[in-house]
């Protein structure tokens, strides 16, 4: 290995961490989409919390896409690092058995 390092557990923290909000989302979303807006009694107040559901719905869906191609891109970076890494090490492996 080079002098170049980055703790691996960083990349999985991260990947944790937003695949975890990524499936709260979900979970919230479902309980909303499920929401009994008849329990509070009066059609317009009915109406306001199926709207209401709908719309933070609509958003929370959002933010689990983003919340995924977070994910998808920290395990680029930590791909890309990682090949970064190799081959500044075989680059100074090279080096060194020039100088020889």
């Amino acid at each position: 290995m080079s002098d170049l390092e980055l703790d691996g557990t960083v990349f999985e923290d991260l990947r944790k961490t937003f695949s975890t909000i990524s499936n709260r989302m979900e979970t919230t979303r479902r309980t909303l989409r499920s929401t009994d807006g008849s329990v509070v009694g009066a059609d317009k107040l009915v109406e306001d919390v199926r709207d209401f559901a709908d719309e933070w719905g609509h958003g929370i869906k959002q933010l689990g896409k983003h919340t995924q191609n977070a994910v998808k891109m920290i395990d680029k970076i930590g791909e890309s690092f990682s090949k970064l890494d190799q081959d500044l090490a075989e680059s100074l492996k090279s080096t060194k058995k020039k100088g020889k």
